[in-house]
């Protein structure tokens, strides 16, 4: 007979934990205590599930360090009596979330999953029901007795993520997110189809640790054209301001400028960490294919390679957090740390 699993279900916020009183309109919390009487479909599952809430629930728009702080935390302190975990959280900063658990959670060996909903879990045409339902059997898939995924992930609309490869693309439909640099790792369809090839492995492995010490300190810097001086040195030299990523065009392309250049490399001299990530879904930034790019290589501006905009502003926080030297941090930060660039 095989053994249940144990599922802890997290919920953060978001939509997929409300429900809307018919009589108003109003969408109120679900109390997650009574959800086998709303999904009666979880009685088959082989899993005991429990929850932990918020309270009060998060609007994801309002997450921030100390609420991913809060949920790895809730991992770490309930890590040996469950055999995974599924966060339920709003859709629209979901894909920085899973970024941020990805190096927050050191040395997982036990599947998170990142799932949500765009309508309520009490709506008559909810995406919420198969949402869960598969994000709680992902979570309690074993082989030899042994999790089948070790790694954050993002389940959404039949396809399971890494979590640091995902990317909200439609606020409309259903189908939410993509992964446009990383294959899927599973597909729900009448069959459950985990690729295995593409699932993250790591050699050794080693006691959970979490690190939670990310540095605030950064910002976005959307390289467009016409960018004047005045707006790139104001970004720039924003007051503690310790680190940027750098949206360039096309494949790591940007001004080529004098004063682009140099503006630049007076932020890097003074300590400012900067990495160039490209502003396409899909591509490599490849430094050494136009002039700009070629410049940035010789002054230390750090390859993001095919990374996403939520993996690379929460991993500058990270390894900002280790408080180590500017050149360790371009090396390790050029290296995959949890799989989130190729």
């Amino acid at each position: 007979m095989t053994q249940r699993t144990k599922i802890l279900l997290i919920y953060t916020g978001g939509t997929i934990g409300m429900v809307k009183d018919y009589e108003t309109g109003v969408l109120k919390p679900f109390r997650f205590e009574k959800i086998k009487e709303r999904l009666p479909e979880l009685s088959q599952l082989d899993s005991d599930i429990e929850h932990f809430s918020f309270d009060p629930p998060i609007d994801s728009s309002d997450m921030n360090i100390s609420h991913w702080e809060r949920i790895a935390k809730s991992i770490e302190e309930n890590y040996q009596e469950y055999d995974g975990f599924v966060v339920l959280h709003g859709s629209d900063t979901m894909g920085y979330s899973a970024s941020a658990l990805s190096f927050m959670l050191e040395n997982l060996s036990k599947p998170v999953i990142f799932t949500g909903s765009q309508l309520p879990i009490g709506d008559l045409r909810t995406d919420a029901r198969e949402n869960l339902i598969t994000s709680i059997r992902l979570a309690s898939l074993k082989e030899n007795e042994q999790p089948v995924i070790k790694e954050v992930c993002l389940y959404f609309e039949y396809k399971l993520y890494r979590g640091n490869r995902t990317t909200k693309i439609d606020a409309e439909n259903f189908q939410a997110f993509d992964s446009p640099n990383y294959p899927t790792l599973a597909e729900s369809g009448v069959h459950l189809k985990v690729h295995d090839e593409f699932l993250y492995k790591k050699e050794r492995q080693e006691p959970l640790r979490i690190f939670t010490k990310f540095d605030p300190n950064v910002a976005f810097l959307k390289i467009f054209p016409n960018i004047t001086q005045p707006i790139l040195d104001g970004i720039l030299n924003l007051p503690n301001l310790k680190g940027v990523v750098m949206e360039t065009f096309g494949s790591g392309n940007a001004p080529t400028c004098q004063w682009f250049l140099e503006s630049i490399e007076k932020a890097i001299k003074k300590g400012v960490v900067v990495v160039n990530i490209t502003q396409c879904m899909r591509g490599f930034v490849l430094p050494n294919k136009y002039e700009a790019g070629s410049h940035f290589e010789n002054i230390g501006v750090i390859n993001g390679k095919d990374i996403t905009s939520e993996a690379a502003i929460t991993k500058l926080m990270y390894l900002l957090g280790k408080n180590i030297d500017s050149k360790s941090l371009k090396i390790k930060y050029e290296k995959e740390v949890q799989g989130e660039i190729s």
